[in-house]
């Protein structure tokens, strides 16, 4: 980091406001609180630290990828990047002056028009942090439509999503509920439909789930709405090329995690919440909706339809006031989906189910391992292997392979439970590859 002022600068300024050095300024703040100094190496020219850090990542080791759990390895395209880094994309600023913002806007309206499409719903937001935000922002909107305080979700819920949910609504007086599970992974319809009742504001359905299985989305739809709750689906975009869209089976809400769209998962971030809803409920959405008008002179213009952000005109009754745009990665997302098209997109979602099953099917056939492939899936499936999930992965890492999500990080009754997700990039030379260095364990 930078820091522009001088040693002269900063004494200057400590003089004038009484204090001696940096510590006595700080000194308020309790010592285990501070932030040990730094022990620096000497400065490098730029030329030594270009050399020194290429030798730093001469020594990666690339592992083929396996895991999913969230973040998706996707085939990018080389024009999402070549067209979202120009300039005008790259270095333009939140878009409240609709007259110098046309380009922005337009473009945060074709991604609205993209996920409107994708997801088969009526509206969609202009993005939002990512995938659990968007979640727990529609969960909300729900309560405060409804008047009721109960959220119920699945058990196998992403459990990150679970922590946002739960981080939002620890004050406000709303409870959670989780729906039971069958054994084969997937949502007891009969303990749901006694789950319901009449203070449920909705049920957040996720599929596929965590663990990668398809759930009924149809009968859940049927049984939520029965009760009076509203329905937020949590969906995998890639997954909507070959199986039903949230609009087709009637969810009020449908939201998902955009990183599959033409963004690299960058060790985790950053994600791209998107969020779309029926037309009833586009003035509890929050956030940003671009929409079409005509100026004076009876032109095409992009303005803000909706600014439901506490420092605009709404202020204290906002529906949020968390709800920044994710404009870059909402531009890879509809540079992506421009580029696919409905045909590529559905072809890309054949590749990961066929992909995905084919590795399944070989896990299945060696001795010790299994998979599940009773439970429809996507791209993501659970292996039960004969030791510890950390131990596999650890042998599979040092064959180059980077085998999957543990869940037993998450549940210590699942420590033999290995999540495995195979996308369009892993080849079918690859999926032996990971067949082979598995039955050596």
């Amino acid at each position: 980091m930078f820091i522009p002022n001088t040693l002269e600068d900063q004494k200057a300024m400590l003089a004038k406001i009484g204090a001696k050095d940096i510590k006595e300024l700080l000194a308020q703040i309790p010592q285990e609180f501070l932030y040990p100094a730094l022990d620096l190496p000497q400065a490098l020219t730029e030329q030594e630290l270009a050399a020194h850090v290429q030798e730093l990542a001469a020594k990666n080791k690339p592992l083929k990828n396996f895991i999913g759990a969230g973040m998706y390895e996707h085939f990018i395209p080389a024009a999402v990047p070549a067209l979202s880094s120009r300039g005008e994309f790259l270095t333009a600023y939140t878009p409240y002056q609709a007259e110098a913002s046309q380009g922005t806007l337009q473009t945060i309206y074709e991604f609205q028009s993209c996920m409107c499409a994708l997801l088969n719903m009526d509206v969609a937001t202009a993005s939002h942090y990512d995938g659990a935000t968007a979640m727990t922002e529609a969960a909300l909107a729900a309560h405060r439509i409804t008047g009721r305080k109960e959220v119920v979700v699945s058990t196998l819920l992403h459990p990150h999503y679970k922590e946002v949910l739960k981080t939002y609504t620890r004050h406000m007086g709303i409870s959670l509920v989780e729906a039971k599970v069958t054994d084969d992974g997937v949502l007891d319809l009969e303990a749901l439909k006694a789950q319901l009742n009449d203070q449920t504001a909705c049920f957040i359905l996720q599929t596929p789930n965590f663990v990668g299985h398809l759930e009924e989305a149809q009968a859940i739809s049927s049984l939520v709405h029965a009760a009076g709750a509203l329905l937020v689906a949590v969906v995998n975009p890639i997954s909507l090329g070959v199986v039903q869209t949230p609009g087709e089976y009637d969810a009020d809400f449908a939201v998902c995690e955009g990183q599959p769209l033409g963004n690299s998962m960058s060790f985790g971030g950053p994600g791209l919440g998107v969020m779309t809803a029926k037309k009833a409920y586009v003035r509890q959405l929050p956030g940003r909706m671009v929409g079409i008008a005509k100026d004076k002179d009876g032109k095409r213009a992009f303005v803000l339809t909706l600014q439901a952000r506490e420092q605009h005109i709404r202020r204290e009754k906002a529906a949020s006031n968390i709800c920044s745009n994710e404009a870059l990665c909402a531009l890879n997302a509809v540079i992506y989906l421009t580029l696919l098209g409905p045909k590529g997109l559905q072809e890309v979602a054949q590749l990961n189910l066929e992909r995905a099953h084919t590795l399944a099917e070989k896990i299945n056939a060696m001795s010790g391992f299994a998979v599940n492939t009773k439970t429809p899936f996507f791209n993501e499936f659970i292996v039960q292997c004969p030791v510890a999930a950390a131990e596999v992965i650890k042998k599979m890492a040092a064959k180059g392979i980077a085998a999957g999500y543990d869940l037993g990080r998450l549940c210590p009754q699942m420590k033999n439970c290995l999540l495995v997700c195979a996308t369009e990039m892993r080849m079918p030379e690859d999926l032996q590859a990971y067949a082979d260095a598995l039955g050596g364990i």
